[in-house]
């Protein structure tokens, strides 16, 4: 098996400060967070923004450029910026950051959902800022938007004209046939780094059968073209990621995508999710990829030629 890549999700839109203390918020925060990450092994980190004053989800270009310069200089990791920013946010929001800062890799989101995390709130009684209830229950009458002509947009935008590659985030099986559908117009080209999303509320459930399932389509439409990694929810993280490591693919983690380390325990970093999945692949005999390595495999414009 070839190098596996371990991508840090940092901060992310879902979570809210109220959730946990260790959240990142602040641009001292995340970079401080976001270098740890790599310092543990993180190659790829995958970026949001927050208003460092609430803690809110923020597609602001002065909140974005508050900390990526730093964290280009302290490391050698991919910086690779959310192009989902929020679902409440609109498509010319979530791209300013990304098109100023011309970074080696985007997310990409690949089809429209239900992305509801209403339940969330239920499990929370001391909020610490007025916005974070509303958001959470608002979540049962929202869609995040991402047709195909948003698809469209951010392929040329970002990838056609500022040289950017994409981590191709897949919640569902139909999002694989989308994805193909790109291929085949010449608008993506190979190697695909597609990222399997498993336990948001409105898209493919935490099971290990959608993985092996997904995995089986995504070879039948894409051949040796492809390589997946695979991301999951909470509590499911570890297990799944576990799982995408012994079948030769690639892991993320992070506090965007989990906050907790073990069961009933917070995560005090990010660093510490990256330490603990670093352990589990290199136990199951995988080597893990250094930034260098990931910028070969994905095929990347290097960062010098970003905007950071």
């Amino acid at each position: 098996m070839s190098g596996i890549i371990i991508t840090c999700a940092v901060t992310g839109s879902i979570h809210t400060p109220s959730m946990s203390p260790y959240l990142p918020v602040t641009a001292e925060q995340i970079t401080e967070q976001a270098v740890g990450a790599a310092e543990a092994g993180a190659s790829i980190l995958h970026l949001h923004a927050r208003d460092p004053e609430t803690g809110q989800p923020s597609a602001a270009e002065e909140h974005f450029m508050a900390f990526l310069p730093r964290i280009h200089q302290a490391c050698d990791a991919v910086l690779n910026l959310s192009t989902g920013g929020s679902a409440i946010m609109t498509l010319d929001q979530r791209l300013a950051a990304p098109k100023r800062a011309e970074p080696e890799m985007a997310s990409l989101n690949m089809g429209s959902m239900n992305f509801a995390l209403y339940p969330m709130a239920d499990r929370i009684s001391d909020w610490k800022n007025d916005w974070e209830k509303p958001f959470l229950e608002g979540t049962d009458d929202l869609v995040f938007k991402n047709t195909p002509r948003d698809i469209t947009r951010i392929l040329t935008e970002l990838g056609e004209e500022r040289g950017a590659r994409f981590e191709f985030e897949c919640y569902d099986l139909s999002h694989l046939y989308m994805l193909k559908h790109f291929v085949d117009r010449g608008l993506v080209r190979a190697p695909l780094f597609i990222q399997f999303v498993f336990g948001v509320l409105g898209g493919m459930g935490p099971d290990p059968e959608n993985l092996t399932h997904m995995i089986r389509i995504a070879d039948k439409l894409f051949g040796d073209d492809y390589m997946f990694s695979v991301l999951a929810a909470g509590r499911h993280q570890i297990p799944l990621t576990t799982m995408a490591a012994a079948m030769g693919g690639h892991v993320r983690v992070g506090l965007e995508d989990s906050l907790s380390i073990a069961r009933g325990q917070l995560a005090e970093s990010n660093a510490q999710q990256v330490a603990r999945i670093r352990r589990i692949v290199e136990d199951l005999g995988r080597t893990v990829a250094s930034p260098e390595d990931a910028r070969a495999m994905l095929g990347l414009k290097g960062r010098d030629r970003t905007a950071i």
